[in-house]
């Protein structure tokens, strides 16, 4: 269930679509109930504009190498599925012309876009060649300018690609503490400012990084005092300026799986859900209203 904290004489709740290797995908209704589950294990999807869920899978009995899935929100009938060529599958996004930009791990790993019949148009390598298939990348997302980024965790970088060229044009470092602290990348989105903000694995901390490279925001647990951040894998910057992450691991003693955090690191909404450990999610509505967030996709 989710726990609501005051804030401007209002409290706040979100519905949301939760993503892990344990719980599947699960929407939550703004009471913090399940609203609506699909069991295969996932590892990054979308509510659509259609109603569909887009999902990425982790390789499973039906999908053995991974696997990306739209599922009709109603009947629970799986309308597209691509079944994956490596060892694993860490995320897919819906393109605006209506392709599918998907990241496979393992030996020689790729970015991948393909049509809706499942055919490939294009491949690109990725450059994150590391034997542990799962720390290569966990999230490909497409730019306004058409270019790729994707979190490389054990380069402790955050890599910006020309799919024509398949080269990396900008690298953006989350090893400014020293690798003492571990700050993994696992997640980075790209704001409407053109700012990128990056969830940090094991450094367990938020950073946002502006155009000429600077960190210009963090929040971590030294800033909430609480340690409400466990590996915090999956971010979203809501309209308001409001960042959510998760807590993978559940942090404090209430396991806390979801956080909304202002610009001034005040925290305004949590959630927790038990020992099932969320990978990425969407929030949906604040306070009943959808949300549309303040990311390029």
């Amino acid at each position: 269930m989710s726990e609501m904290v005051s804030r401007a004489e209002e409290a706040v709740t979100h519905s949301f679509l939760g993503l892990g290797s344990a719980n599947g995908a699960t929407i939550y209704n703004d009471s913090g109930e399940v609203e609506w589950k699909f069991e295969l294990p996932s590892s990054d999807g979308w509510v659509l504009e259609n109603g569909n869920v887009l999902l990425a899978l982790y390789p499973n009995e039906k999908y053995p190498k991974g696997g990306v899935v739209e599922v009709d929100r109603k009947t629970k009938e799986i309308v597209f599925s691509y079944q994956g060529t490596r060892k694993e599958i860490s995320t897919a996004q819906l393109l605006p012309d209506d392709t599918l930009l998907i990241a496979e791990l393992g030996d020689s790993p790729q970015a991948v876009v393909v049509n809706r019949d499942g055919n490939v148009i294009s491949k690109m390598p990725l450059a994150c060649q590391i034997e542990n298939a799962h720390m290569q990348t966990r999230m490909l997302r497409v730019l306004p300018n058409g270019n790729y980024i994707a979190p490389h965790l054990l380069d402790f970088a955050v890599k910006e690609y020309d799919p024509a060229t398949g080269k990396v044009v900008r690298t953006f470092p989350t090893d400014d503490r020293g690798r003492e602290k571990h700050d993994w990348p696992f997640t980075a989105i790209r704001l409407s400012n053109g700012n990128t903000v990056i969830g940090c694995t094991n450094g367990n901390r938020v950073i946002e990084i502006d155009n000429e490279g600077e960190i210009v925001w963090s929040v971590s647990n030294e800033d909430i005092g609480e340690e409400l951040i466990s590996d915090a894998c999956g971010v979203q910057r809501l309209p308001n300026g409001n960042t959510v992450i998760t807590s993978y691991h559940g942090g404090g003693p209430d396991k806390v799986k979801l956080i909304e955090v202002t610009p001034e690191k005040k925290i305004v909404w949590r959630f927790s859900a038990g020992t099932n450990p969320f990978h990425h999610f969407q929030i949906l509505t604040t306070n009943g209203k959808p949300v549309k967030d303040n990311t390029w996709k």
